[in-house]
């Protein structure tokens, strides 16, 4: 997922996030050109890679360890990301699961020393509700509120002032407040914009559960998802399958959201 650059108009700006929180997507492959006398922060998700990179701008190198359109799931980094990470200045991970594949890695640099923070550790976190293997799984998808998200801009403010020398703490100031005002425009925005749809309308069918932190914070339902799980490498048998459809036809849900 995308969060707006700090170059776009401030209309383009929240009609794009409010777009791509909605839609559940992630957007860009975030690293800043390295500099070999910058501090350097390693975000593990490009949606949290474009949060820090509008909070530090061209102060820190931050590189992003997930790439756009890849799986958290299943993913892996390269040898010489793994080095790098052991010489952050601080890495900052979603802390709630998508990281799964790089817990080696994780696990090495809070033993070497290197400043951590899970933006997950931060927001008040929901379970997974959708099949009983799921009960007492925390979600990791907490940006689909702008809401939870004001709370990881503060602490990746508050932990960038604290653990990366050299960095104008004013100006960190500064565009966290920026940024900070996009996302409470926002949750204006969307709290308007979904007032519009009536109660009985307001009823989500996914591809993948991605959608309870919205459902909890703008009053909608969550019937249901096509890979059950947490997980996208889970698959659905027939009984899930069949289970879903009788759910979308009591519900009446017009749409599926992939």
């Amino acid at each position: 997922m995308r969060a707006p650059s700090s170059r776009r108009t401030p209309s383009h700006r929240n009609r794009s996030l409010a777009l791509t929180l909605a839609l559940g997507l992630g957007a860009r492959a975030g690293c800043t050109p390295a500099t070999a006398d910058r501090p350097l922060i390693v975000v593990t998700t490009n949606i949290l890679g474009d949060v820090v990179e509008n909070i530090v701008g061209d102060q820190v190198e931050v590189m992003t360890l997930m790439r756009p359109n890849s799986d958290p799931h299943s993913f892996e980094i390269s040898a010489q990301e793994a080095a790098r990470i052991l010489s952050a200045d601080l890495v900052i991970s979603n802390g709630l699961g998508p990281e799964e594949g790089l817990q080696k890695q994780l696990d090495s640099a809070t033993d070497a020393g290197v400043p951590m923070l899970a933006a997950g550790e931060i927001i008040e976190t929901l379970a997974y509700t959708s099949t009983a293997s799921d009960t007492g799984a925390d979600d990791p998808h907490f940006w689909t509120d702008p809401e939870r998200m004001l709370d990881v801009v503060a602490a990746v403010t508050g932990a960038v002032r604290d653990e990366v020398a050299g960095v104008d703490t004013g100006a960190i100031d500064q565009s966290a407040a920026a940024y900070t005002a996009e996302l409470e425009a926002l949750d204006t925005e969307m709290t308007d914009r979904f007032a519009g749809i009536r109660a009985e309308r307001r009823n989500l069918v996914t591809n993948h559960h991605v959608f309870g932190y919205l459902a909890d914070r703008f009053d909608f339902t969550v019937v249901g998802a096509v890979i059950p799980g947490g997980s996208t490498l889970a698959a659905p048998s027939a009984s899930d399958l069949r289970s879903l459809v009788d759910a979308i036809d009591t519900a009446g849900v017009p749409t599926i959201f992939a």
